[in-house]
């Protein structure tokens, strides 16, 4: 069934302001994961932190996402996507505040979960939000600049949080979010724009809403479940607890007069097939964050300070992955996105064997920016083959897929986990990079031999 739709109106600097106000929510994201990342070890010291407690600041955050980011996609098309985004900025500051006045760990995991909720929300609202005030010839330029400007946490953040941490506390992090957050939701607030015509008379499909909503929680503590050895009769619960729920949750679909997700854009195959390859990069984009920075502490027996300056290059690098992949054809996205993958893994495969520092450095540098040409991709191009009348929807889903992916990659580290409180992970890092970069490739040939087609923009 075609979709008829009204463009929403706006005024002619509304784009500017969306762009702003976007970026500097994926700033703030970003600079978070990246500066944490070196944090940790500190975190756990000042907190008095067991292994278990310290990987929930960063599990929490994956989990949150996860379960609430395709809900608040389709609450963006209903009730507006700058309003959504609005609502995920303050979230964020709100919880960044709590993070850094946490006393306990209990405390901080918390806090550090409401960001998780703002978070999904600044993601689908402020991407959709571009796709409906760009026009379609500058839609994908846009949308791969507010990845670039957001995406220069990359580089800052491995750098600022080794200093901040060295130098201060980790929790200056935390507060550093808080006049980036004022900035984008005033920039926010100058985006004039109507809420969808297409479904602002309709009623949200609570029950859809609350069946995706906990079969998504389910599936993210199933998968932290398995990343870190959790008894094997729970994820046996968990995991039929999903396969239950969701299958529900489809049933209900069909039934529903007003479904939550249209199942119409599952047929959409250029759309599943670019955020099927962008699911599989952005798993090995995690493990490449994650063992990297530590690494380079542990393997490479380098300061947060120092490490955080050596990341700076491929970081930096990362960061122009936005802009350059706004350049690209949608045409050619899947064909670049497997290029992209098949150079990581090569690369993966030969670095945990190299001696030299030098030629380390060289080899994350090239899986950089090979990983953030990639990871752009997949949100230029996963909006440039939908209607923008569900743009808040198909993002939501493109980005919980993607996150839930991140979830995968963080169990493909294994124990990698241990180095963030001081143990030796010279053997895990090998085993590791080595059996990423085979499953990499593997994929990647699947995907090119059979999976590439032409990709059409909507």
């Amino acid at each position: 069934m075609k979709v008829n739709f009204i463009m929403n109106k706006k005024i002619a600097n509304s784009p500017i302001f969306a762009l702003l106000a976007f970026a500097a929510g994926i700033f703030c994201i970003q600079l978070d994961a990246f500066a944490l990342n070196l944090a940790l070890p500190q975190i756990g010291i000042d907190l008095s932190a067991s292994e278990g407690g310290l990987k929930w600041v960063v599990s929490v955050y994956l989990l949150s996402v996860g379960g609430l980011m395709l809900a608040a996609g389709r609450l963006s098309d209903q009730y507006g996507y700058r309003n959504i985004l609005i609502i995920g900025l303050a979230l964020f500051g709100i919880a960044s505040i709590l993070c850094a006045l946490a006393q306990s760990m209990s405390v901080l995991v918390i806090a550090r979960a409401i960001q998780g909720a703002g978070g999904a929300c600044i993601m689908p609202a402020g991407l959709a939000l571009i796709t409906n005030v760009y026009p379609k010839e500058k839609r994908s330029k846009a949308i791969g600049l507010a990845i670039g400007i957001g995406g220069s946490a990359t580089a800052g953040g491995p750098i600022l949080g080794g200093l901040v941490t060295e130098a201060v506390s980790w929790r200056l992090i935390f507060w550093l979010n808080i006049p980036i957050v004022l900035m984008a939701i005033y920039s926010a607030i100058f985006v004039k724009t109507e809420i969808n015509d297409t479904y602002k008379t309709k009623l949200i499909d609570m029950r859809g809403l609350f069946l995706i909503t906990l079969s998504l929680a389910i599936l993210s503590l199933l998968i932290d479940g398995v990343s870190t050895g959790g008894n094997v009769n729970l994820n046996i619960l968990l995991s039929m607890a999903f396969v239950i729920l969701i299958t529900m949750f489809f049933s209900s679909e069909k039934r529903s007069s007003n479904p939550l997700i249209s199942l119409e854009i599952f047929k959409n195959r250029n759309f599943i097939v670019l955020t099927v390859v962008g699911a599989v990069i952005n798993a090995i984009t995690v493990v490449f964050l994650f063992i990297v920075p530590l690494s380079l502490q542990d393997v490479w027996h380098l300061s947060p300070y120092s490490a955080g300056v050596a990341f700076l290059p491929p970081a930096l690098i990362m960061a122009f992955g936005g802009p350059i992949a706004g350049r690209l054809k949608t045409l050619h996205a899947v064909f670049v996105m497997n290029v992209c993958l098949g150079v990581v893994a090569a690369v993966f495969i030969s670095v945990p064997k190299l001696s030299s520092f030098v030629m380390y450095l060289i080899g994350i540098t090239i899986c950089a920016i090979f990983l953030g040409i990639a990871n752009a991709l997949t949100l230029v191009a996963t909006q440039s083959v939908v209607s923008p009348v569900v743009a808040g929807t198909a993002s939501g889903i493109t980005k919980t897929i993607i996150t839930l992916a991140a979830g995968l990659g963080v169990v493909l580290t294994g124990k990698a986990a241990d180095q963030a409180i001081g143990l030796s992970a010279d053997h895990t890092i090998h085993s590791i990079s080595t059996s990423i970069g085979w499953f990499c490739f593997c994929v990647f040939v699947f995907l090119y031999l059979y999976v590439y087609g032409r990709v059409y923009k909507y």
